[in-house]
């Protein structure tokens, strides 16, 4: 049995749900998001939240059990709190900066990185080395900052690129004399 899985998904004041048409649709104050329902599960709406279980006893069902509570949870929490993710770019000459609906980068590339801000997301730079990446979308927001990192990722030498912020680079060793 999922112990994620048995736990309902608690809706704080302010927030609703509803189930039609094989979505699942939340609807809090910082928006609304929507997830498709899987034929695998049920989902039902309690007093004390969403609850997901298996439909049937089938090995599938009880796989996504987990998952689709957690899925859940995400748009709870994206309508009610957000989701950010932080860049941090390493290296001479490299910056970020924001202008309107354009992230703009300078990579050591003999061009300038224009990076267009999708619908939901909200990108700000604090400084010239920092890219705070925001939205309700959880899953948005990690493929919009995968996106970005993918234009200079961080190399293992120097550590030169752009990373997540407490991410971990295994940096290899120099010549010894």
């Amino acid at each position: 049995m999922s112990r994620i899985g048995k736990k309902p998904v608690a809706i704080p004041a302010g927030v609703t749900a509803s189930i039609g048409e094989g979505t699942l649709s939340v609807k809090g104050p910082k928006g609304e998001l929507s997830m498709p329902m899987s034929e695998l599960i049920s989902y039902e709406i309690k007093d004390e939240g969403v609850s997901v279980q298996p439909a049937n006893k089938s090995k599938e069902a009880r796989a996504f059990w987990g998952m689709q509570r957690t899925l859940v949870q995400n748009l709870v929490t994206g309508v009610t709190e957000g989701f950010t993710k932080v860049l941090e770019i390493t290296g001479v000459g490299y910056r970020a900066t924001a202008q309107g609906k354009v992230l703009k980068l300078q990579l050591g590339y003999s061009h300038d990185v224009n990076f267009d801000v999708p619908e939901g997301i909200e990108i700000k730079t604090p400084d010239n080395t920092t890219v705070e990446i925001s939205g309700i979308d959880k899953q948005k927001v990690g493929q919009v900052a995968a996106e970005i990192r993918r234009w200079r990722k961080p190399e293992p030498y120097k550590g030169k690129g752009i990373k997540y912020r407490g991410e971990y680079i295994f940096r290899k060793e120099g010549k010894k004399k």
